[in-house]
């Protein structure tokens, strides 16, 4: 069984990022680390117990990768947006053959004293836009979501919107049967529900 593990905004640069997510939010988002493999960086925030926020964006004072960036950070982002998602699960060779190949293959990737599995395809690009989410499986205990830094916020409803949306729901629905995520089909993007300090507000 998968399980949301987090959502993810893809800006211009971290202050930018932020920015979008206190103006809609009222979030101030703690730093988070470098990715010297993908040439990123991000902010991060825990959402309920084990689930999270990101916002990342290129590292402009790191070298280029030698490989494609993950999240579609080579295509230039015009403005920050949540761009995609990810599911987490606790045994990656037996979870990857249940994605598409489209997913990519699960790449190991450490920032700091954290380690994980991340399906990122060879290109660097987003399955289903970003609408289909990657895979990952931490390889650091105690899980890593639980550890971050709070916002006293939870997530209460995933919307996905796709012009193949109900495909994606009839792979992805029962292997993560989460009521909070729903599939729409229509232009493609991705609304959270979110509610900070008891009070609902969307990040898109």
């Amino acid at each position: 069984m998968l399980a949301l593990d987090h959502i993810v905004i893809a800006a211009p640069s971290l202050a930018e990022g932020t920015a979008r997510v206190r103006d809609q939010t009222g979030i101030d988002m703690p730093k988070g680390g470098e990715h010297p493999l993908m040439g990123t960086h991000n902010h991060l925030v825990r959402m309920g117990v084990d689930e999270f926020l990101e916002v990342i964006a290129v590292n402009p004072g790191a070298p280029a990768p030698q490989r494609p960036r993950w999240f579609n950070l080579d295509q230039p982002v015009q403005h920050p947006r949540l761009s995609h998602w990810v599911v987490r699960c606790t045994d990656m060779a037996a979870t990857r053959p249940l994605f598409p190949d489209t997913h990519g293959p699960a790449i190991p990737v450490t920032r700091g004293d954290l380690r994980w599995l991340l399906t990122v395809p060879e290109d660097g690009s987003l399955p289903l836009d970003g609408v289909a989410p990657s895979l990952i499986d931490w390889q650091t205990a105690p899980l890593p979501p639980t550890r971050m830094p709070g916002a006293d916020a939870a997530l209460t409803a995933l919307d996905l919107y796709h012009p193949q949306a109900k495909t994606l729901a009839h792979w992805l629905e029962p292997l993560l049967p989460d009521p909070r995520i729903s599939y729409h089909t229509g232009p493609v993007g991705i609304k959270a529900q979110l509610t900070v300090r008891g009070c609902s507000v969307t990040l898109r």
